[in-house]
C-alpha cells in the first residue's frame, strides 16, 4: 500500500464508523502514545516504538507521545 492509500483507507473506515475528526494521523498518534504507556510491560524500549513508527529519530517519536495530567500525578505520587 502507498502512504496515500493508507490515509484514504483510514479516512473511509473512520467515516463508516461515524468517527468525525479522526484521521490516519490521529490513529498513529494514539498508537504511539498507547505503546509508550505499556512499554514497561513489554520489556521493549523507545527505540522499538521508533522503529514501529518508521521515524528516523527518537525526537520525532517523542513528539507523538501525548501526556496526561492524571497519569503524571500518579507517577509523582509513586516517587
Amino acid at each position: 500500500m502507498t502512504p496515500a492509500s493508507v490515509v484514504n483507507w483510514f479516512g473511509a473506515t473512520y467515516a463508516k464508523l461515524g468517527m468525525a475528526g479522526c484521521s490516519s494521523h490521529s490513529g498513529r498518534r494514539t498508537f504511539i502514545t498507547h505503546a509508550a504507556r505499556i512499554l514497561p510491560k513489554s520489556g521493549g524500549s523507545l527505540r522499538d516504538i521508533q522503529e514501529l513508527a518508521g521515524h528516523r529519530s527518537l525526537a520525532m517519536t517523542s513528539i507523538y507521545i501525548e501526556g496526561q495530567s492524571t497519569l503524571q500525578r500518579k507517577l509523582v505520587s509513586l516517587l
